[in-house]
């Protein structure tokens, strides 16, 4: 892992290089700049160790960030006037995995046309038969050794931190005086600067999942278990309360009463005042086909259109740049609002709606009253293969079907998994019966079909 991670950070750094020197990057005059910083996982430092080595061989600078969210990042490569940031996380996986992401001098997510041409070289590089880019050969790595750790900025965490601060509009007191929250950091990256940021704008917290140690990252706690910080809002008769994963770029809320709120009411929320601040424009966001036919429907009711696109926020972002749309986000609380951010950010996603709320003057369940969820399903089948399901006649006819019996009251999306062998069926309608019936039935011909045989 350490060669590999060190080969790949040495190839981004010779790739950044070359596109500075032929103008493709800003011809800066300067090493290429890269920002670096990740989780709280017991392996983020050591690989962003080797990380920086890598980049230091290939011919960048780099500040280090040390422990702070992806969307820190992605903020601080825009804010430094980097040519790439590099985020080491596996968000919200349990501790063993991890991760690189990379982002562009702007904050944004790579193409994954230009992360599948950096894989190719690095497969290249390993089997020593890549030649090197041009004009800029690639230097030797050294060998490798034991590397001293790296020292993160203290002046980096500041400015994401009041950068973050920044965005609520200032008010005659502290701007969230008088409100009470409960955040739960997952013990991820988040637990170094939730807490501070609420605090620092005048809000009561209650800390959870505040205590990383390298291994509990996400477990038990954090956005993929927000039933702890909805009944800790309950018994601390909070305003509002908050989680995040590893990395901080998700965000699911709890209102005052313990309800869990997911990414698709938070767009409803956040849509709708901005709406009716005459900020929404052009008045539509962006979903992916998971989040739920309520949200479509209840925004519909205030003007408001939702344009659909695929699962994962790097999808949701190139939708958004490319109809010009402000707000958009998933169900799994990557919330991105462009005007404020690149990239999802659930610290940004936390304070904006503790803001809104705090203005509103009234209770969260009541701001979200308009909001009704449509039943939903979903089933899980395992398959052998992942031919187009256009192509196979009984699934697609037995999805017509269940188009058809659904009619204008339910909604069917039938696709794969993209990182495992699965096909998926969601389906939501007027009640669960019904389409727990109709899921079930379209789940029995895919097996059929392209099921893994036992054994």
């Amino acid at each position: 892992m350490t060669a590999l991670a060190r080969q790949l950070a040495a190839l981004l750094g010779e790739r950044l290089a070359v596109e500075g020197a032929s103008g493709a990057a800003g011809a800066s005059g300067r090493p290429p700049l890269v920002v670096l910083g990740g989780d709280t996982r017991e392996s983020t430092a050591e690989i962003c160790g080797w990380l920086a080595a890598g980049l230091a061989a290939g011919g960048a600078t780099v500040r280090y960030a040390g422990v702070i969210p992806t969307p820190g990042v992605s903020f601080l490569a825009g804010e430094l006037a980097a040519d790439a940031g590099v985020a080491v996380s596996a968000s919200h996986n349990p501790y063993p995995d991890n991760g690189i992401k990379l982002l562009d001098g702007e904050g944004f997510k790579w193409s994954e046309a230009a992360e599948a041409d950096l894989e190719q070289r690095l497969r290249a590089a390993a089997e020593t038969s890549a030649p090197p880019l041009q004009p800029l050969p690639l230097p030797p790595l050294p060998t490798l050794s034991p590397l001293p750790p790296l020292i993160a900025e203290i002046d980096l965490h500041e400015r994401y931190l009041s950068h973050l601060a920044s965005t609520v509009a200032p008010a005659a007191g502290p701007p969230l005086a008088g409100l009470r929250v409960v955040l739960d950091t997952g013990n991820g990256a988040a637990t170094a600067y939730a807490g501070d940021l609420f605090e620092r704008l005048g809000a009561a917290v209650t800390r959870l999942g505040a205590a990383p140690d390298g291994r509990n990252v996400n477990r038990g706690c954090g956005s993929t278990a927000p039933e702890g910080v909805a009944a800790a809002v309950v018994a601390a008769g909070a305003h509002l309360g908050a989680a995040f994963d590893g990395d901080a770029d998700r965000c699911i809320l709890a209102d005052e009463r313990g309800e869990v709120r997911d990414g698709d009411a938070i767009l409803y929320l956040w849509a709708t005042r901005l709406h009716a601040e005459g900020r929404l424009v052009p008045p539509a966001i962006v979903a992916t086909s998971m989040s739920n036919l309520g949200l479509e429907r209840a925004l519909a009711r205030h003007g408001i259109t939702v344009v659909r696109c695929g699962v994962g926020d790097r999808l949701v972002v190139e939708t958004m740049r490319r109809e010009g749309i402000l707000l958009g986000g998933e169900q799994s609380g990557h919330i991105v609002r462009l005007d404020l951010a690149a990239t999802g950010d659930g610290l940004l996603t936390a304070v904006q709606t503790a803001a809104l709320l705090h203005r509103a003057g009234r209770p969260l369940s009541e701001l979200l009253a308009g909001f009704r969820r449509y039943p939903q399903t979903l089933l899980n089948v395992r398959v052998a293969s992942k031919p187009d399901l256009a192509t196979l006649p009984r699934v697609a006819a037995a999805a017509r079907a269940v188009e058809d019996e659904l009619g204008a009251d339910g909604r069917l999306v039938l696709r794969y998994s993209g990182t495992e062998p699965l096909a998926r069926v969601m389906i939501e309608g007027p009640d669960q019966d019904t389409i727990e019936t109709l899921a079930g039935r379209l789940a029995a011909i895919l097996a059929d079909e392209l099921g893994q045989p036992a054994g």
